[in-house]
């Protein structure tokens, strides 16, 4: 399981994992809107409703190869009986129903797919269900703005093994200590750091003393996609053998040229805006 991740719908805080790669969200949480001290009974009246059996079944048939079509047979037949009850974990264990997942404790809760569990939220308020959907949708566009965000800084990272080889191979002598590596690393960094951004880290963190992170983190969405192009042209520049001052003069001017053309690029706008 991942990391929990919380939503706010209509004042109540819902609870979403990702579990077998797929969103699952925390119906005893929803349960809570329409009945905060017994949210157990409310699930399992739910649960033994014909219609609930019956929605369950079909979905388990669809995603679920290893479901348990006789003793879900068996369950159908008593469902809407009087004298029938069925818990989340009785379902599962006679099951090997996938779609609901319960958890004892006390970060526990009973989970269940986001098809389950928007088909709950409609049984306990189509207004709720309506606003956990929303709510839902905002979770995942704000994750898919983190990936794009993720994959620009892992490009600038993966360049920046390309560019780190290059100087391994024709800046560092032999012998050099770890003191006299970390110097010539941190110096071609900030050659970088002086063509792009006209400042080294020293001299950034300087003068921004209250800040996290470093020069880079504040860097925007065109900076980044510059400063990827400036790492591979430096290590090509590297292996060519260009003196240290050359290809800074090489490197910011060609910065200025990209970043006139990335700052009028639509695109690099957008993530930019984001």
């Amino acid at each position: 399981m991942s990391k929990t991740k919380k939503i706010e719908v209509l004042s109540q805080e819902v609870a979403v994992r990702t579990i077998r790669q797929e969103d699952y969200i925390c119906i005893t949480d929803i349960g809570r809107y329409k009945e905060s001290a017994h949210t157990d009974d409310l699930i399992r009246n739910w649960l033994r409703n014909r219609n609930t059996v019956e929605f369950l079944g079909i979905w388990e048939q669809l995603n679920n190869p290893n479901f348990k079509p006789v003793e879900f047979d068996g369950i159908k037949i008593q469902a809407g009986l009087n004298s029938f009850t069925l818990t989340p974990k009785q379902w599962v264990e006679k099951t090997g129903a996938i779609g609901i997942v319960s958890k004892a404790g006390r970060y526990g809760g009973t989970f269940a797919h986001k098809d389950i569990a928007f088909e709950f939220a409609s049984w306990v308020s189509v207004e709720f269900k309506l606003y956990l959907i929303k709510e839902f949708q905002r979770l995942k566009e704000q994750e898919l703005e983190q990936l794009g965000w993720d994959i620009k800084r892992n490009l600038a990272r993966i360049n920046y093994r390309i560019h780190t080889d290059a100087i391994k191979v024709n800046l560092i002598p032999p012998e050099l200590d770890a003191r006299q590596v970390s110097l010539v690393y941190a110096s071609e960094a900030d050659v970088l750091n002086m063509a792009l951004f006209g400042r080294t880290a020293k001299a950034w963190r300087d003068a921004n003393p209250g800040k996290k992170g470093n020069i880079r983190d504040e860097a925007n969405a065109a900076q980044l996609v510059c400063l990827a192009n400036l790492e591979n042209l430096n290590a090509l520049f590297i292996h060519e053998g260009l003196a240290q001052a050359e290809r800074l003069e090489k490197l910011n001017r060609i910065a200025i040229e990209q970043m006139r053309l990335l700052m009028g690029d639509v695109g690099v706008g957008k993530l930019k805006e984001k």
